[in-house]
């Protein structure tokens, strides 16, 4: 028979990694129309609310991954969330985005 343990099981062993960062995700740093952006990919269960896609004028609705996107030296009330098809098309795109007729106007 052997001896019992009187400490806890893993109490010898490293404690795991800690993830530095917030949990929004990582951001990282794009140039559009000649001024830097950070960009953030926002999973689907960090997505809480509804927003409004600037890029197609329609929702983003809670649990969507999507992007959220601001100038660099932009604050922080300035930052949009976009769809990630809408912010990859977002030099396709005209400057009046066009509705559809059933579309609300906000």
């Amino acid at each position: 028979m052997s001896p019992r343990r009187n400490r806890p099981p893993g109490a010898g062993q490293m404690p795991p990694p800690r993830v530095t960062g917030d949990r929004y995700g990582l951001e990282r740093s794009e140039s559009w129309q000649g001024e830097p952006w950070v960009v953030r990919q926002v999973s689907g269960s960090a997505a809480t609310k509804h927003y409004r896609c600037p890029g197609c004028d329609q929702e983003i609705p809670p649990g969507l991954p999507h992007v959220v996107a601001w100038a660099q030296d932009g604050a922080v009330d300035d930052r949009r969330h976009w769809h990630r098809a809408c912010w990859n098309a977002r030099d396709r795109r005209t400057t009046r985005v066009q509705r559809s007729r059933n579309a609300p106007r906000y």
